[in-house]
């Protein structure tokens, strides 16, 4: 119900407080465990962040209502989960440690189940698969649940998507191997870019002899509300929302290449998305095949175009670079090493855990921001360029 991108688009385009939103929710919904998409060290955006901010973000996401914390890294590095998976310990809450599923020559199931053997190391109480694009199929799904459940003894969770239509064939072999939870949504949402279908994955699992416990009637009930409440955002929808097997190739999740369409179209240069396309698994290849999820997706989407619009490389992007130098952390494969070394100028890699090199910084920005709330604080910390004006609006309106 929060994190992830819900954060930003408050702060960015709807001068709403995403606090408020988070409290709201909590205050409705009183019976149910409410859980949250946290980027590890990004936390909700798109750097890392110091230690003692990220504690701090935990504490009160916690005192403003989340209960579960869904935790990934862009590049599955798991040292960037180990301090957030502490934090939500101390605070007695559930941390969900992820693996971002993608697919690459160096992407196997092995690697996959090394990741989670790391992740449960590190204390986590579940194990997320998370298939940012919809991508995992089920016969590989099948074979990757059931070599987890070897692995590793805390509970596993599907979330896929269905944008090349594979979602509900994967769910069920996820269940068939034993997958304790799968991620969902009213038929509504379902399909496309959202999940499989909740109310047909409940029938299909009882007639299989699974007791998900949900109530058929209850669901459809919701259904229909959820119907109407689709109505009201009609303009804001992709002008295509079905199923999309580009991505078996381009491996891009569909929000990335929405934008990048939108992008494109507002510099006239649409013509050019076949050859962006084309160039993002080999910019993906010479940043050491990267998983494409937040922020990474953006960070090779973005290099592709410049590759594509000013010449290869003639421009490595500052988030490309820091990528390179190793301020994200370890890639899956080794990056580019003539352009890691044009993006270094000579300093060394970084090898340690990127957060150990920020300093602490809650107590310079509550001194910086006296009268504010922690929550408020926060925002300032998380966007700083984008918190002044938010809370210019944010004041124009209560004036």
């Amino acid at each position: 119900v929060w994190g992830g991108a819900t954060f930003d688009t408050c702060i960015r385009f709807l001068n709403e407080d995403p606090w408020e939103r988070l409290r709201s929710l909590r205050e409705k919904v009183r019976n149910t465990r409410l859980q949250m998409l946290l980027r590890g060290q990004n936390l909700v955006g798109y750097r890392h962040y110091a230690d003692d901010v990220l504690k701090e973000f935990i504490r009160l996401a916690v005192k403003n209502g989340i209960d579960i914390f869904r935790i990934f890294d862009a590049l599955d590095d798991t040292r960037n989960h180990q301090t957030v998976i502490k934090a939500v310990r101390d605070v007695g809450k559930v941390a969900e440690g992820a693996v971002c599923y993608t697919i690459s020559p160096v992407h196997t199931v092995e690697k996959f189940v090394s990741k989670a053997r790391e992740l449960e190391d590190k204390g986590v109480h579940q194990i997320a698969i998370k298939d940012m694009a919809g991508l995992i199929d089920p016969a590989t799904t099948f074979e990757l649940v059931s070599s987890l459940k070897k692995a590793v003894s805390v509970p596993l969770h599907l979330h896929t998507h269905d944008n090349c239509g594979m979602g509900m064939m994967s769910a069920l072999k996820a269940a068939e191997a034993g997958c304790e939870m799968i991620d969902s949504v009213l038929s509504p949402f379902a399909g496309g870019t959202g999940h499989p279908c909740t109310e047909s994955l409940v029938y299909s699992l009882q007639r299989l002899g699974y007791n998900t416990g949900c109530d058929l009637e209850k669901l459809t009930e919701a259904a229909e509300v959820a119907k109407s409440v689709r109505t009201f955002y009609h303009e804001f929808e992709a002008p295509y929302s079905g199923v999309d097997c580009r991505m078996l190739v381009t491996q891009i999740p569909g929000g990335v290449m929405s934008n990048l369409t939108s992008q494109l179209r507002g510099q006239n240069a649409l013509d050019r998305l076949d050859d962006i396309l084309k160039e993002i698994p080999r910019v993906r290849e010479d940043l050491g095949w990267i998983p494409l999820v937040t922020p990474t997706s953006q960070i090779v989407v973005s290099q592709a175009t410049f590759n594509v619009l000013l010449g290869r490389y003639k421009i490595i992007a500052n988030h490309t670079a820091n990528l390179l130098k190793g301020l994200y952390g370890e890639t899956p494969a080794p990056v580019n090493m003539e352009l890691r070394k044009r993006a270094l100028k000579g300093e060394a890699p970084v090898t340690a855990r990127p957060a150990e090199l920020i300093p602490p910084l809650w107590p310079e920005l509550e001194k910086k921001f006296p009268g504010l709330s922690d929550e408020e604080i926060l925002i300032h910390a998380i966007f700083p360029y984008e918190a002044a004006e938010y809370f210019a609006i944010r004041q124009k309106e209560v004036a």
